[in-house]
């Protein structure tokens, strides 16, 4: 048996694109000489992922400027005074707040993905932000000419694009990205706005073929941005439950930074349904200490008590960078982490076989 293991997402970018999107911002370079640094920092991304001997690839989302607002980049119909979210440390980001209508991706995922697949011959799998947590761009008080309902209704399109386009391009598989689910627990501990999030999502999966649903994954992490999180002190037993109702196949779960994995792995154990597998966190990006293969492998077979190991994967917790800006955690640190869970997850596949 080998249990499969994939990244989420982000890789920190080199320190020559992480200031050539400073110095795009300040309009002292180009779109073109910022596409170079890219493509530059893009090769070597691919190249060192390789090296991983990681059987899955990401493009690191060198290009995106966050994993959450690569669609709205250049989009004109924004204020820059939307939702604020708080993070542990102290240090909060902020989203922006639509003020016109009708809402449309200005990039889509796609775009990412095939750049990639031109460097690798390796599966790569694409991640795009969830529908829920684009839907906090819309303002509480409206928009003039431009309902709520109108614009879920243009999300909804939107986002199915965005996972469409992908598959269609040859993604490997479609991660969701889903940090909102457990931070929705603290902003409304109700459950509420955790189920609006979920019904959201599902108005989306709902457009897929199940044989499309299996190549869809979601991903949840309680943050990760600067060495510090927005919702780890959110019980996960609030989340778990909701999260295996979305309708998608694959569920990329932080697990490696839990407190209490075990008592995680149980309430993952019994809402799994029969169609869905589940990768679980054995590496912690927040964590600077490289894990040995070995404790890699030892928390494989922990999750391995309480999950099959036909339907158990591995991945990291969250990305390693999720905003461009983000320099907390270096490209060395990442790929040996990467690279300690896939020879981890071997040596627990030799285990398990």
């Amino acid at each position: 048996m080998t249990l499969p293991t994939e990244p989420i997402g982000s890789i920190p970018r080199p320190a020559y694109l992480v200031d050539g999107l400073g110095e795009f911002a300040a309009g002292r370079i180009d779109a073109a000489a910022l596409a170079e640094l890219e493509s530059r920092a893009l090769a070597d991304t691919i190249r060192r992922f390789e090296e991983t001997g990681s059987p899955v690839l990401s493009d690191g989302e060198q290009g995106k400027p966050s994993f959450a607002t690569y669609p709205l980049a250049g989009l004109a119909a924004l204020a820059p005074d939307g939702v604020v979210i708080p993070f542990a440390d102290g240090h909060t980001r902020q989203l922006p707040r639509l003020t016109a209508g009708p809402f449309r991706y200005a990039t889509h995922a796609d775009s990412y993905l095939t750049r990639a697949k031109t460097l690798t011959d390796r599966p790569v799998k694409q991640a795009v932000i969830a529908a829920s947590a684009l839907s906090l761009i819309y303002p509480g008080d409206g928009i003039e000419g431009y309902s709520q309902e109108q614009f879920v209704a243009d999300l909804v399109n939107e986002a199915e694009a965005d996972i469409r386009g992908s598959l269609e391009a040859g993604a490997d598989s479609v991660q969701i990205d889903f940090t909102e689910g457990r931070l929705s627990l603290k902003l409304d501990p109700s459950g509420g706005l955790l189920r609006q999030f979920v019904e959201l999502n599902n108005a989306v999966l709902d457009r897929f073929t199940a044989e499309e649903r299996a190549r869809i994954g979601v991903h949840t992490c309680p943050g990760g941005d600067q060495d510090s999180v927005h919702s780890l002190d959110v019980d996960y037993a609030g989340l778990l439950p909701a999260l295996f109702d979305l309708k998608a196949g694959r569920f990329f779960v932080q697990l490696a930074s839990e407190a209490e994995p075990e008592r995680a792995l149980r309430v993952i154990a019994d809402h799994l349904k029969g169609d869905q597998r589940v990768f679980v966190g054995v590496t912690d990006p927040i964590d600077p200490r490289v894990e040995t293969p070995e404790e890699v492998r030892d928390r494989v077979l922990t999750a391995a008590k309480y999950v099959p190991a036909d339907r158990l994967g591995t991945c990291d917790d969250c990305g390693f960078s999720p905003f461009a800006d983000d320099t907390s955690t270096s490209r060395d640190i990442a790929f040996a982490k990467i690279a300690a869970r896939v020879e981890g997850t071997r040596l627990a596949s030799e285990a398990l076989g």
